[in-house]
């Protein structure tokens, strides 16, 4: 199966782009020699954690993204027509922050895994 480059490019922006400079990064903080003593420091807080539509809206920055959200999640069927009305309500009187704070980039890298 072959694959244009342009549409590479629009698939994996990110990784057309590491490709085109020729380098990629990834940076190591901590080196372990026991696999032991390594698995015990994971934390499994978010192990089989699948995030919902709280944890979307969370990430998002403005009441219209919030909306998109809880839109999108309502026409994919993962949340159900009641629940979405409840959410759109929540959202019209309160706010997004109103379903929390905002979780930023490496949320669950920071709270989770290196947390």
């Amino acid at each position: 199966m072959g694959i244009d480059k342009e549409r590479f490019r629009r698939m994996f922006p990110h990784l057309a782009k590491e490709m085109d400079n020729g380098k990629s990064e990834i940076r190591f903080t901590a080196v372990r020699t026991d696999v032991s003593l390594g698995e015990k420091a994971v934390s499994d807080k978010f192990t089989g954690y699948n995030p919902d539509v709280i944890d979307f809206l969370r990430r998002c920055e403005t009441n219209d993204q919030a909306l998109e959200i809880i839109n999108y999640c309502e026409r994919r069927g993962e949340i159900t027509s009641e629940y979405a009305r409840q959410l759109r309500d929540q959202l019209k009187a309160r706010g997004v922050r109103s379903f929390g704070s905002k979780k930023e980039e490496d949320y669950y890298f920071k709270h989770g895994i290196y947390g």
